[in-house]
């Protein structure tokens, strides 16, 4: 329970790793007209890129010890859920979202599932003495 655990959490990290950096290297011209990009909007997205990877390099940080890092690991699935929670909200004021990130906000409001797993295996290695 607690390998399958780190591994689907080793796999999703690579999706904030790797959607973080390209979109810091390209910036918001990758999903708008490069022409309607302005300084304002460009600089804040790529700044939340490089939170983004922030992200999934902290999800390595709690992988090896999935059981006992109980507070980071809600604060993070929580950080992340928020987040698909704004994106719920952005869906409902401006309509669907390109495909990727409609996949993103699903994974992302799905988070409570993960909270719920790293509880059992915390229990299962609490029970053990670990």
């Amino acid at each position: 329970m607690r390998r399958g655990l780190q591994v689907v959490l080793a796999i999703l990290s690579l999706i904030p790793i790797g959607f973080g950096s390209l979109n810091f290297i390209t910036g918001a011209a990758r999903y708008m007209a490069a022409d309607r990009v302005t300084a304002p909007i460009d600089s804040q997205f790529r700044y939340e890129s490089a939170v983004y990877v922030a992200v999934g390099l902290m999800i390595w940080w709690v992988i090896p010890r999935v059981e006992r890092m109980t507070t980071p690991f809600r604060l993070i699935a929580l950080g992340i859920f928020a987040g698909g929670l704004g994106r719920l909200l952005s869906q409902a004021q401006y309509g669907d979202p390109r495909p990727e990130m409609l996949a993103g906000m699903w994974l992302e409001l799905s988070l409570p599932v993960l909270i719920v797993w790293q509880w059992w295996v915390a229990r299962a290695a609490s029970a053990q003495g670990r």
